[in-house]
């Protein structure tokens, strides 16, 4: 598949766009771990991060590196996201979880 995509000159597009899925996909993931588990689920991302950036090392493929190289990046910035999703809450700009004890 990637000789196809590399042969055709598409593989920087796929590439663009899935990183764009990968990205947009974390958004919704944030606002919903933050709303059930508080900011102690941090930690799962920096573990999901390590996970990815080893496995990007261990796939030759150029294609799928690179998605696990900016899925683990992504999976990095979440933590910080994760920690800013509070004060918004705190500001009131999202809603607080009502059932969850911090």
């Amino acid at each position: 598949m990637t000789e196809f995509l590399a042969q055709y000159h598409l593989l920087g597009l796929v590439i663009g766009i899935c990183t764009f899925l990968i990205i947009g996909l974390f958004h919704p993931v944030v606002i919903k771990c933050e709303y059930y588990f508080g900011t102690k689920c941090w930690w799962w991302f920096l573990v999901l991060g390590i996970a990815g950036v080893a496995a990007s090392f261990l796939v030759s493929d150029v294609l799928w590196s690179s998605l696990l190289g900016v899925f683990s990046f992504s999976s990095f910035w979440t933590i910080k996201e994760i920690f800013e999703q509070k004060e918004r809450v705190e500001k009131g700009w999202f809603p607080a979880n009502p059932h969850r004890k911090d």
